[in-house]
């Protein structure tokens, strides 16, 4: 019974308890919606245990939604969507409670927008059919546009609605392209269908059409990871959401994007994926996110926005692991998936605190403060040293497997690559001293309180999942090769047989 309605808890669960959150008491909202994410949470950790590591999808649910309209609730997840489905339900009950001292102000609006966006983020990584997944992925974006555009920062209207233009545009292209792919096969085979088995089984025979598609697919899925040059809209939603909004975005919205490439324009386009001038193109903008994204950190004066600028380097990684084909390289860009999601997340959480103490993102305003607050100051050198790709962090694994795998298929865009590992420890290291190492800088400093027991709770998971994927990352690597394996094959054997045919 747990295996067939997991999926479905997961998503009806938070969205019930958004309700209750909105007719609750305002003082009992955020500790509502802190119980109902550590449910959530509960109810998805099992999947860790349960979960068969072969390839294929498991956990399955099919019924009829709209049959009339070929669209059906089909939920499923495998060892490609299984870590962003716990990455989401453990970062969510963590930005809650990270949430607790700053939300003043219309709370419950605030805690109900966390459930439902709860509910869109895992949707987008269980749908299995292509309407079902639409629907989650504008679900997705409406608590967001609000969360950043009513608890942000000064110029916070202008970042919503940035960032609701650009997704959305992106994600009307994709409309598109999903009712003329459906259209297509329906024309071909007789049923029209949004099933996404139905519609990968069938998927040859689009001829030049499939360029078309896929470039609509891939303009959607490359503004939401974003690829340089579609990333313009980050920076400023970042700086601008409250910290629970900037936690969420940086470490699960984001792989939304490149998890969308590996579940659906990789399998469903197959030969315009792997055709070498595509090939190529995706290459070089990935290699240019990864240095442009480091050398524009450089010279940020506002932490938040280095930290947000790194995760265009970082998710240069994943695409570039992606596009590289290989099952290292592929296995690599999941593993930088999840540990951006991790050290990102640690960096935003950590960048709030600091705002919450001086009122003020800019690095200057600091200063020697590892005298002040050590405890603080400790757990910011050990979060940035995993994002720079240290040993025995986090960090280093993902980025070293995906460099691995990317030598064997471009050795050059590899070599080029391990710069950018370079260029990271250029904008983190010195930052990191001016804010904590450098002498004493202003009197105020002086009286900077150090790590409460609240923040202690929600920085101690974070700092052990670094640790723990660092030091012994099989568990994971052993649970996603599989699928890994089985989506490499059938994209070059499809990709192949396609070019045969032609």
């Amino acid at each position: 019974m747990y295996r067939q309605w997991v999926l479905t808890a997961l998503l009806a669960w938070p969205a019930l308890a958004a309700l209750v959150v909105v007719l609750a008491p305002a003082r009992w909202a955020k500790h509502l919606a802190l119980a109902a994410s550590l449910v959530e949470f509960a109810i998805s950790a099992p999947l860790w245990w349960t979960f068969a590591p072969a390839g294929g999808m498991q956990f399955i649910l099919d019924a009829p939604w709209i049959p009339s309209w070929g669209i059906r609730y089909t939920v499923g997840v495998d060892g490609i969507s299984l870590f962003m489905v716990l990455l989401t339900t453990f970062l969510v009950p963590l930005s809650v409670l990270g949430s607790y001292s700053y939300i003043t102000t219309r709370e419950r609006g605030f805690y109900a927008l966390m459930l439902v966006l709860t509910t869109g983020m895992i949707g987008v990584f269980v749908a299995l059919d292509l309407f079902l997944f639409y629907v989650m992925w504008e679900v997705m974006l409406i608590p967001m546009y609000f969360i950043i555009g009513v608890w942000g920062g000064e110029r916070r209207l202008y970042a919503a609605i940035k960032f609701f233009v650009y997704t959305f545009f992106g994600s009307l292209l994709m409309l598109v392209a999903i009712l003329a792919l459906v259209y297509v096969v329906g024309q071909r085979t007789g049923e029209y269908s949004f099933s996404y088995a139905h519609l990968t089984a069938h998927i040859g025979g689009l001829g030049a059409l499939a360029f078309w598609l896929f470039g609509a697919f891939f303009l959607a899925f490359a503004i939401k990871v974003p690829m340089f040059p579609f990333h313009t809209w980050l920076p400023d939603a970042h700086v601008e959401a409250p910290t629970a909004g900037s936690v969420l975005l940086a470490g699960v919205l984001l792989k939304m994007g490149t998890y969308g490439f590996l579940r659906f324009a990789l399998p469903l386009f197959p030969a315009v994926a792997v055709h070498p001038a595509v090939q190529r193109a995706i290459v070089t903008l990935s290699l240019i996110g990864i240095l442009y994204g480091g050398l524009v950190a450089m010279v940020q004066p506002d932490f938040k926005k280095l930290i947000a600028y790194s995760s265009v380097a970082h998710l240069g990684f994943v695409m570039l692991g992606i596009w590289a084909l290989t099952l290292q390289s592929v296995q690599g860009a999941l593993l930088v998936m999840i540990n951006h999601g991790v050290s990102t997340g640690a960096l935003f959480f950590l960048a709030g605190m600091l705002y919450e103490r001086r009122h003020s993102r800019l690095i200057e305003a600091f200063g020697g403060i590892a005298k002040v607050v050590p405890m603080l100051a400790a757990v910011l050198t050990i979060v940035s040293l995993s994002s720079i790709g240290l040993p025995a962090t986090n960090g280093f694994v993902g980025e070293f497997l995906v460099l691995l795998g990317t030598f064997r298929t471009y050795p050059l865009a590899a070599t080029l690559a391990s710069a950018g590992v370079i260029v990271a420890a250029m904008y983190l290291l010195p930052a990191l001293q001016r804010v904590i190492f450098n002498p004493l800088d202003k009197s105020v400093n002086e009286k900077l309180a150090d790590l409460s027991l609240r923040e202690i709770t929600v920085l101690v998971p974070l700092l052990a999942c670094i640790v723990w994927i660092g030091v012994y990352p099989k568990p994971i690597l052993r649970r996603m090769e599989p699928s890994a394996r089985q989506l490499i094959q059938s994209v070059r054997l499809n990709a192949a047989s396609f070019t045969a045919v032609r």
